[in-house]
């Protein structure tokens, strides 16, 4: 796949442990996003799918190695301009949803908007606009505990695209959902990607759902194999 390259990592590792023992979860691995792409990486528990998706993400540093966004390396930025630069570049999924009990559908979608800084007035229009594009529009003012699971992850994954990101990273976003309503949910994931050439990078056990993204990636032992 060609195009423009928003992610990429070079020779990154990520070691864990101390003085007596350390693991290496990450071994050498150098991946290329491009925009627009979605790109399923698959593999056994323990891997380090999550631990590679996290410092894709800039939640994590690599022990060494280098993450850049759109060329620029991000490894000497400090945590509070690694932080500026999450919230406008990329969007994250979990396999938890990680609503806040307490706010609304809407008022959790408008959070990364106004924690960026935009206005309240344009936060609302944008949460709105999304929670509308998803099928969520007669549930904007109900909280987390009165939606239901599958409900719970749409608005999970229009948090994600509230501020625009060029890139939506997804751990297991499916993993706690029965089977239709997995589909239903990867469905829209992969909506959004159409609709706004966000590129999309799913970390999942589902093969099935791996099998609709344009590019899949197998991790073994800490390393990444294309399947082709």
């Amino acid at each position: 796949m060609t195009g423009e390259t928003l992610i990429a990592t070079k020779d990154l590792y990520k070691d864990y442990g101390g003085a007596r023992e350390v693991v290496e979860v990450i071994k050498g691995v150098d991946l290329t996003i491009y925009a627009g792409s979605t790109v399923a990486i698959t593999g056994a528990s323990g891997v380090g799918k999550s631990t590679l998706l996290n410092i894709m993400g800039a939640l994590d540093r690599p022990t060494r190695g280098t993450v850049y966004y759109r060329g620029r390396a991000i490894s000497g930025l400090d945590d509070r301009d690694l932080a500026r630069l999450r919230n406008s570049f990329v969007g994250f999924v979990f396999q938890f949803h990680h609503l806040l009990p307490e706010f609304t559908a809407l008022e959790n979608v408008m959070l990364p908007a106004l924690i960026g800084g935009a206005p309240r007035g344009e936060a609302i229009k944008r949460a709105e606009g999304l929670l509308c594009e998803v099928g969520l529009s007669a549930r904007l003012g109900h909280k987390p505990g009165e939606l239901s699971g599958g409900e719970q992850q749409r608005v999970a994954i229009v948090r994600a695209l509230v501020q625009t990101p060029e890139v939506v990273l997804a751990d297991e976003p499916t993993g706690n959902l029965d089977t239709k309503t997995a589909t239903e949910v990867f469905e829209v994931l992969l909506d959004l990607n159409r609709n706004r050439n966000t590129a999309l990078v799913v970390v999942t056990h589902n093969e099935a759902l791996a099998l609709r993204m344009s590019v899949r990636l197998k991790m073994v032992d800490g390393r990444i194999e294309e399947v082709k």
